[in-house]
């Protein structure tokens, strides 16, 4: 149950807010509440899924702040992690992050979603996998949870020129890999992070949904919901 919820989560199919009730989901899965109540608080631990007590369960969302502060979080952690990671990794992982670059140019961005955003993930968690920091590479796989659904609407609206720039800081990852170069590989990487945040910052998706009056409807509802 908790490895379909995650893919719903992942896949866009619930929506940041989306209410997980426990009745709901029962019957949908067949299944008692506590393995409904299991599956949340493992996908809340990875965070997916927003739990409070006496108020329920929704697929993790965030505010325009929350938001500013996860991406400068992966901006500071995540070049420390590849960092550390760059001189464990073996070869063979090396030119299989080369081989995912090349798959996620040839999805041509918005026109490939679904495979997009599945090789993106998939590259860049390879590219960490030599870091023997089980914290960080915990920490490092719930912010790309929390922040899934924002980046999948960033490639959803994704401009030619947007997408081809992406792919070459992958390829820029890739060589630094390759040289097991880890100043360059922690400078593309920060960069990549930064460019994305502001990229998703300055997108109409953005704009849509924390303009001043969805804010402050956002943020009512979040009290209500979430305590």
């Amino acid at each position: 149950m908790a490895g379909e919820l995650r893919e719903q989560i992942l896949s866009g199919e619930r929506a940041p807010g989306s209410r997980l009730g426990q009745e709901v989901l029962a019957a949908e899965f067949g299944a008692s509440r506590m393995p409904v109540r299991e599956a949340l608080r493992a996908l809340e631990a990875e965070g997916l899924v927003t739990i409070k007590s006496h108020s329920g369960a929704w697929v993790t969302g965030l505010d325009e702040e929350e938001f500013e502060q996860v991406y400068r979080l992966r901006e500071a952690v995540e070049p420390m992690v590849i960092i550390e990671s760059i001189p464990r990794l073996t070869d063979d992982q090396i030119g299989e992050a080369a081989r995912l670059a090349d798959e996620i140019e040839r999805t041509g961005g918005a026109g490939g979603l679904n495979a997009f955003m599945r090789l993106d993930r998939e590259f860049h968690l390879l590219t960490y996998a030599g870091a023997g920091w089980s914290y960080l590479n915990e920490l490092v796989t719930r912010l790309w949870n929390t922040t899934q659904p924002y980046r999948r609407e960033l490639v959803r609206q994704m401009p030619e020129d947007s997408f081809r720039a992406t792919c070459a800081e992958h390829a820029l990852i890739v060589d630094a890999l390759q040289r097991r170069d880890v100043r360059a590989g922690a400078g593309v990487v920060q960069l990549h992070i930064h460019r994305t945040r502001l990229t998703l910052l300055e997108s109409d998706y953005a704009v849509e949904m924390w303009a001043p009056d969805a804010s402050s409807h956002t943020s009512e509802a979040s009290r209500a919901d979430l305590g």
